[in-house]
Formats: C-alpha cells, sequence, structure tokens
C-alpha cells in the first residue's frame, strides 16, 4: 500500500540523488561524496520534509559557493587543509551524519521538539565552521591561536579572528533564520541555534588548536593536515594531536556540539 510516507520518501531519495548528481558534475563532489550525500540526503528530505532538507541545503550551497569564491586569494592555503573544496564522503558524512541520526529520532517520534532544535544547531555549527574556514582565510589581520593567543599563519588548525568570527556568526546565523521561515520560532530559538553554531564553530578550533593529528612538510618547513604526502608530495610527519583525530572527525565533533548547545542554551531562555 502507497501511503503518504513512502511517496514522501521516494521522493526525498529522488531529490537527494538529483542534487549528488548536480553537485558532483560541477565538482563540488567527489564520486564517493556523491554517493553519501545521496544517502544523508535522501534520509533528511524523505524523512524532514521541506524544513529539513531547507537547512541541509542552505549549508550546502553557500558552504559550495564560499569554497570557490576567491579561490586566486586562497590558493595557498591549500597546502594547509587536508582535503580540496571537492567533498569526498568522510566530509560528507562528517557535516550530515548527525542530522542523519536526527531525522531518525524526528521520523520514529514526530511529537519530540528536540531534533529539529538539535538538526539546526548541528547545522548552524558546521556552516559557521564552514564560512569561518572560507572567509577567515582573507582576513588582512594576523590569526591567533584560540588557547594562547599565540600569532600564527593564515589557514592554521585552531587560529581564529575576527573576520572568522564574524564570518561564523554569519554561517550560523542564515541557518537559524532558515528554520523558522519553515518550522514558527522564536527569539529564543534563533538564539539558541545561533549560539548554537557558534559554540561548535569554536569547539572546532579548539579541537584543532590541541588533539587534532597536525603533520610538517620538511622540504616546505610547514604545518599541515595533509597525511601521508603535502601538496608538493613529500611525506608529512605527524608533530602533534592524536593521529586518528583528523579533520573529518573534528567537523563531526563540531556538529555534536552545536547540536548540545542549541538544546542547552534554549532550556536556559
Amino acid at each position: 500500500m502507497v501511503t503518504p510516507a513512502s511517496i514522501q520518501l521516494i521522493i526525498g531519495f529522488s531529490l537527494g540523488i538529483l542534487i549528488s548528481l548536480v553537485a558532483w558534475r560541477v565538482g563540488a563532489l567527489s564520486r564517493s561524496g556523491a554517493w553519501a550525500a545521496a544517502l544523508s540526503g535522501g534520509l533528511i528530505f524523505g524523512l524532514g520534509g521541506w524544513p529539513w532538507a531547507l537547512l541541509l541545503l542552505t549549508f550546502f550551497i553557500s558552504s559550495s559557493l564560499l569554497s570557490k569564491s576567491f579561490a586566486r586569494r586562497k590558493a595557498g592555503m591549500n597546502e594547509k587543509f587536508s582535503k580540496g573544496s571537492r567533498r569526498d564522503w568522510g566530509q560528507v558524512l562528517a557535516n550530515g551524519s548527525l542530522g542523519a541520526l536526527l531525522v531518525l529520532a524526528h521520523a520514529l517520534r514526530p511529537d519530540m521538539a528536540w531534533p529539529w532544535l538539535a538538526y539546526a544547531g548541528a547545522m548552524a555549527a558546521v556552516n559557521a565552521d564552514t564560512w569561518a574556514t572560507e572567509l577567515g582565510v582573507l582576513s588582512k589581520t594576523t590569526p591567533r591561536l584560540i588557547t594562547t593567543g599565540k600569532p600564527v599563519e593564515r589557514g592554521t588548525s585552531g587560529g581564529v579572528s575576527g573576520l572568522g568570527s564574524l564570518a561564523a556568526a554569519g554561517g550560523a546565523l542564515i541557518i537559524a533564520l532558515a528554520a523558522i521561515l519553515t518550522v514558527p520560532g522564536n527569539w529564543a530559538f534563533v538564539v539558541a541555534v545561533l549560539l548554537g553554531g557558534l559554540s561548535g564553530s569554536f569547539f572546532d578550533s579548539f579541537l584543532g588548536a590541541t588533539v587534532q593529528a597536525i603533520y610538517w612538510c620538511p622540504v616546505c618547513q610547514k604545518e599541515t593536515e595533509r597525511f601521508p604526502n603535502h601538496t608538493c608530495g613529500t611525506p608529512t610527519t605527524q608533530v602533534r594531536g592524536w593521529d586518528w583525530l583528523n579533520n573529518d572527525w573534528v567537523n563531526f565533533a563540531c556538529s555534536i556540539v552545536g547540536a548540545l548547545a542549541a538544546l542547552g542554551i534554549r532550556a536556559l531562555l
């Protein structure tokens, strides 16, 4: 028997596949990233409907556009980051797997309000982090390590700047506003999602400055997230952090903190 829920699920997966295919063709996703996006996006579109889809699309479209913007000015930063702007399966799941789990909770218990708020907080966090990374490297002022305030090179894990922090706030706010466009909310909801997103983004920077795996290129004489080889082709050696904690796991932790912070802050307001 065909039910409205099954029809929505079919439509959701169809849209997920279509959007992933388009993103792959334009270079926003790798082949593995397209498969992962089709799966996670299909679940979110199919089980959450338009409100959940809008938040995911707001994140994906805005982050992809920012990744392509100012490419010439950001070209020298690629050596710092573990991966390029063409997202693979690890990056997709790092940013979207928590959302897929939350939409399953929503589908099982649609009477509960917390999965939606947690999802908005998670999306705000990963969007804030992406905006901070993509725009923060354009800052004319020297970034500083979030833990010590020590000046560091642009693109260094754990480095923050005024422009990057402002970009993070903008990335979190646009998710909060997109959320209340589809599901009625109030100022407390917006504040909770905004602060939740910022919390996740700053936690991401904290992990980058402390326990994220960071490597060293002996030829370029620079720190990098890239392993096993730097962009110049030279093998890199680990200089600090936990070897298993790469940028994908840091981004996943960012989404969890964003979700939990949004729930906690909303409970206080």
